[in-house]
């Protein structure tokens, strides 16, 4: 498997799998600590958006729509970063992503009292607009080519991969959406672990720093790269 990884996979699609994990731990940061909110699954929201006001759940409701809107914001805020802030930045995405948790992080600590209580909605609200953010770092002809959160897609693509080497394809045609989907629930896994050890406002703290890493390295190394070429 090793030689067909580094045979097949470009740093592009390395990459994606480091920041896969990312999403995946900044979805667990958000589960694990708050009410069940969801910052990477927007079909969720989207049905708990409409259902809640058909169980007399109207915050539930509200509350899915308001982050259905900050994910969409921060889409829309990176996209238009890359093309006017950092246009030789490919993965310029990160710094928004970074900004927003430590803004929640902040958030949480100074006006929520920290890791006394369960995450509220604002520091959820900000984590859901770095996680839009970040789903816009590989951009193709103007559109995303690896949505790091959307498993749903990632796991009909790597079906239609395994049908395909069945029918006598390559390993590589499903390999690499099962190494996107395994990074996310790695990273989702990664996370429950350390909510084992600390609250709401650590785990917030944590996962800034790491996504502080990833930025860096996408800055120092990554877009580098993709600038070289």
């Amino acid at each position: 498997m090793l030689p067909v990884i580094r045979g097949r996979f470009d740093s592009e699609e390395k990459l994606s799998w480091v920041l896969a994990a990312l999403a995946g731990l900044l979805g667990a940061t958000a589960f694990t600590h708050s009410s069940g909110y969801f910052v990477t699954f927007m079909t969720g929201n989207a049905q708990r958006s409409a259902l809640g006001y058909f169980r007399a759940e109207q915050w539930l409701s509200l509350s899915a729509g308001l982050l259905i809107a900050a994910f969409i914001a921060g889409v829309v805020s990176a996209s238009l970063c890359r093309r006017r802030l950092w246009p030789t930045r490919p993965h310029g995405a990160t710094v928004l992503t970074t900004l927003s948790l430590t803004v929640a992080t902040v958030v949480d600590a100074t006006i929520y009292s920290g890791n006394a209580r369960p995450l509220p909605l604002l520091p959820i609200a900000f984590v859901t607009f770095g996680i839009g953010a970040l789903n816009t770092t590989f951009v193709r002809n103007g559109e995303v080519s690896i949505p790091l959160s959307y498993v749903t897609g990632t796991l009909v693509k790597m079906g239609q991969g395994i049908e395909r080497h069945i029918s006598g394809g390559e390993l590589a045609d499903w390999l690499g959406y099962f190494l996107l989907f395994a990074s996310f629930t790695g990273g989702a896994a990664g996370g429950g672990f350390i909510s084992l050890f600390t609250g709401g406002t650590g785990m917030l703290g944590i996962a800034s720093v790491i996504c502080a890493f990833t930025t860096g390295y996408t800055f120092l190394y990554a877009d580098r790269r993709a600038l070289w070429k």
